[in-house]
């Protein structure tokens, strides 16, 4: 039973330019393509279903390399503060959130900016409290890193002036050594150990809407990492099976692996090995983290930061630590997955995989990477990895990215260009909810490298910019060969999986800067159309 893709054109990526007139495709693959009279011919009576893609444009279905499906869902079901340009604009919505829950329940939010609003300046407990007076209230930083909370969620935490500041975290005090109530990296966990578990039901929910909002921006699958911050490896893999397998909402979900939970995950399913689990629910890499993020100051970086010297960064786990965790998943035959920003971060990362070599299976992937330097780029050559990079990072960073880091020391940050000409091989991802999840965003900020405060028009570090093809071929083959399918994903090849991301306007013919404005007109996986616009 087969179904013919035909009115449109259609892009296999296997090369650039390259399009055929139409793809039959039975089930799950994709059996052959050619001319519609070729295939109508070839295959009669077994060709059941047509889908006419009304002049679209049909392309590999788009896969982000790094997101946080659950949390991506969970930030359209709780306060989301990342379109807010001021302060007091995000703390009349927080006000306004207070007044609709319960004295005494948690508030969620997070999104928040300061790089947006004009005093630059993180909220205080403060000016939470008058807020929110009678609930605990935590407010993630947009980047994950920070976390903003109030008294009573300090209270509810046990946190003081006198709590000791764990490793790899910091509990941001005031001159006087008051808690400000910001709290960044693994200082955060001090808060979030005290939220009571949120259920299975509310986990699946945020799961069923972030994939469903997924559809919509033309994504089959994605790579994520949900796995610890949920109901630890057991609960949040069980709730992938089920919604994805067992409801039937079809969507190619690559598991990476928290290093917290690795230990449980080996444990609980002792046949664990890299990309066990189907086509649609599968296991990937060990998952770690060797920094922070440059809006907090909290990425490692090689030297100080140039807005402020008296830091340049915090680093999540000692040299020995991190060499450690790359050791625990070697032992098991498993590639790592790091999050690495600042240089010095990439640097001891490096280290690490060098002193313990992938042997078995896979490649290692480097998250970020969003400065490096000429030396570390030349160690990478010729490692079995990939470089995970997210286009949006340029358009949400700039232009005060140059203050935080210095304007003298960009070279080889947000780089992407040189990675590609340097023979690197590269991913893309939206590490939403960080970002947009759409991946026509990225791509837009891949080529354009530009937003609302680009004066001048040109994009920040023009030099930098992707062709239409290199950006499409990130959110495709890029992810294809992140998780080692580049013999089935990626390109629309006999074999190859019938999932495809279907656009209203040619993105290889617009001008660059129309690339906003292009609409997902149909999501397809497994040969069905999922969304239809």
């Amino acid at each position: 039973m087969g179904t013919l893709f035909y009115g449109g054109t259609i892009y296999t990526m296997r090369q650039e330019g390259d399009t055929v007139e139409a793809v039959y495709t039975n089930g799950s693959y994709i059996i052959d393509y050619g001319s519609v009279k070729e295939l109508e011919m070839k295959y009669g009576q077994e060709l059941t279903d047509r889908v006419h893609l009304k002049g679209g444009v049909m392309l590999p279905g788009f896969v982000d390399s790094h997101m946080h499906l659950i949390g991506h869902g969970e930030r359209l079901i709780r306060l989301d503060l990342s379109a807010c340009t001021s302060k007091q604009e995000a703390l009349s919505l927080i006000k306004k959130s207070a007044g609709k829950t319960a004295k005494g329940e948690w508030i969620f939010g997070g999104g928040w900016n300061e790089n947006l609003w004009d005093d630059k300046t993180p909220f205080t407990k403060e000016e939470l409290d008058n807020a929110v007076p009678h609930n605990p209230i935590i407010l993630d930083r947009i980047c994950k890193h920070a976390i903003a909370v109030n008294t009573k969620a300090l209270e509810q935490a046990n946190v003081t002036s006198d709590t000791e500041e764990p490793f790899g975290g910091v509990i941001e005090k005031d001159d006087t050594g008051a808690l400000t109530g910001v709290l960044k990296d693994k200082a955060q966990e001090l808060i979030t150990n005290a939220i009571p578990e949120k259920s299975d039901e509310y986990v699946k929910n945020a799961l069923r809407k972030g994939i469903k909002d997924a559809y919509r921006l033309g994504l089959t699958g994605a790579h994520t990492e949900d796995l610890f911050y949920y109901h630890g490896y057991e609960g949040t893999h069980r709730a992938f099976k089920q919604v994805i397998e067992e409801e039937g909402l079809m969507f190619r979900a690559h598991l990476l692996i928290h290093h917290r939970v690795f230990a449980e995950t080996i444990a609980a399913a002792p046949q664990t090995a890299y990309l066990s689990g189907g086509d649609w629910v599968e296991l990937g890499a060990m998952k770690i983290f060797a920094d922070g993020a440059f809006g907090g100051r909290t990425a490692l970086l090689s030297r100080p930061y140039a807005d402020d010297p008296s830091t340049h960064g915090v680093c999540i786990f000692t040299q020995t630590q991190l060499d450690e965790l790359v050791k625990q998943a070697r032992d098991n035959n498993m590639p790592v997955a790091v999050h690495a920003i600042g240089d010095e971060a990439f640097d001891m990362v490096l280290k690490a995989i060098e002193k313990h070599p992938l042997k078995g299976y896979g490649r290692d992937r480097l998250i970020h990477a969003t400065m490096l330097r000429k030396d570390l780029i030349e160690r990478l050559k010729g490692l079995p990895l990939i470089l995970d990079i997210q286009p949006s990072f340029v358009t949400s960073d700039f232009p005060w990215v140059y203050d935080r880091l210095g304007k003298d020391n960009m070279q080889y940050c947000y780089a992407w260009k040189t990675l590609l000409a340097e023979g690197l091989h590269c991913a893309g991802g939206s590490d939403a909810p960080i970002e947009s999840a759409d991946p026509l965003a990225g791509i837009y900020s891949a080529v354009l490298r530009t937003n609302h405060e680009d004066i001048s028009g040109d994009g920040y570090m023009p030099e930098q910019a992707l062709s239409v093809y290199e950006a499409v071929s990130l959110y495709t083959k890029g992810s294809a060969y992140a998780i080692c399918h580049e013999k089935d994903r990626g390109i629309i090849e006999k074999g190859y999986l019938a999932d495809f991301t279907v656009l209203d306007q040619d993105l290889f013919a617009i001008n660059h800067r129309d690339i906003q404005n292009v609409k997902v007109s149909k999501t397809i996986i497994a040969s069905e159309v999922v969304y239809e616009k």
